[in-house]
């Protein structure tokens, strides 16, 4: 049996995602038993996948909460994309 999963091993979304990041940057895995071995195409996928759900939650969290503060869908859907803007009270960016 193997000695190396015997712990439940869990991250943050935000947190696995910059690290599938990385691994796609540099081709090659930075993690675990393969660490040092190149990504296969397979894998590479698999991490892009990842990645753009989260992109997908983040956006529609987004979108949810600008509604909830009373924008239009027009002004919720342009905030939902835009990066490291924050709601300011009132509901008004």
């Amino acid at each position: 049996m193997a000695n190396y999963n015997t712990e439940r091993r869990w991250t943050t979304p935000n947190k696995r995602a910059k690290s599938y990041a990385d691994e796609r940057k540099a081709k090659v895995h930075q993690h675990g038993q393969k660490e040092g071995k190149e990504l296969t195409d397979y894998e590479a996928g698999l991490r892009s996948g990842y990645l753009q759900c989260q992109s997908d939650h983040a956006g529609l969290f987004r979108y949810k909460q600008a509604m909830d503060a009373g924008l239009s869908k027009s002004e919720a859907k342009k905030f939902s994309r835009e990066k490291g803007t924050k709601l300011k009270k009132g509901g008004k960016k």
